[in-house]
């Protein structure tokens, strides 16, 4: 036994380290999509029936294999359909990796910035002065992913990014202030855009739906969001799905600054 699991290793070839790497990091990359969510459930129940089968085919359980083998074939199938969202999502996260943007990026001008530094200052002071009225409002800040299906649900604007026009946009007498606001290419390309709201068991309850789209939005792109509480005036910051809570203005132009600016030279 202890020769031929030896032979077997003598035969192991590059390739196959290779092989292990990439699935390795594909579950991985999947784990950490799907935490905290309620298709984690159904992803370990699966992971129960595929082991069961194999130890009904190990110890030759003809029935059990037989049925279990059935499952596994047409359930592939009933997969697409009850993941479409979450497969949706797993290779949107996939083809955002900072790898791609890098490649991305060597084909594109350099960026000026001076145009971010404007932005981000123009939205830290319409975020302090609404947090100072409990105006709620939610910027999503595109990056080199396209957002064009979230472009899509809203309405068109296409004007220099300035605090004064934020402000009016998310002015609760305002016909643009539900939904949110999308910056790219130093524009506010529409308002009133509509999210994907993360369905994540993990979140705190407190959070409301401004914030639980603000992660929805992150977690299938790189952009960043920027939230401001109707409830409480709290400023949170939303990167990667992951959400800085009750930051001041200084603080959040600080991490602005590190995500647009001080990133140009690294």
């Amino acid at each position: 036994m202890i020769l031929l699991a030896a032979l077997d290793f003598i035969h192991f070839k590059f390739s196959d380290l290779i092989d292990i790497f990439l699935v390795a990091l594909i579950l991985f990359e999947l784990y950490s999509l799907l935490k905290g969510t309620s298709a984690m459930r159904i992803v370990w129940g699966i992971a129960l029936v595929y082991v069961i089968y194999k130890f009904a085919t190990l110890l030759h359980l003809g029935l059990i294999s037989e049925i279990l083998g059935q499952v596994i074939s047409v359930g592939m199938i009933a997969l697409i359909v009850v993941f479409q969202p979450e497969i949706r999502s797993f290779l949107l996260f996939i083809g955002n990796r900072k790898f791609i943007n890098f490649i991305n990026g060597k084909f594109n001008r350099k960026d000026d910035p001076q145009k971010h530094i404007d932005d981000i200052d123009a939205i830290t002071r319409a975020c302090k002065r609404m947090a100072a009225s409990k105006t709620g409002a939610l910027i999503i800040i595109a990056k080199e992913a396209p957002l064009e299906d979230f472009l899509s649900t809203g309405e068109t604007i296409d004007a220099r990014v300035s605090r004064e026009l934020l402000e009016n946009i998310f002015f609760k007498n305002s016909p643009l202030h539900d939904g949110a606001v999308i910056i790219k290419n130093h524009r506010i390309a529409a308002a009133r855009c509509i999210l994907p709201v993360s369905r994540r068991e993990d979140l705190p309850t407190d959070l409301g739906l401004r914030h639980r789209s603000a992660i929805g939005a992150t977690t299938s792109t790189d952009a960043i969001a920027v939230v401001v509480s109707e409830q409480t005036g709290a400023i949170s910051l939303c990167k990667a799905g992951q959400i800085s809570r009750d930051i001041s203005p200084i603080v959040l132009q600080q991490m602005l600054t590190d995500e647009f600016v001080n990133s140009m030279t690294q």
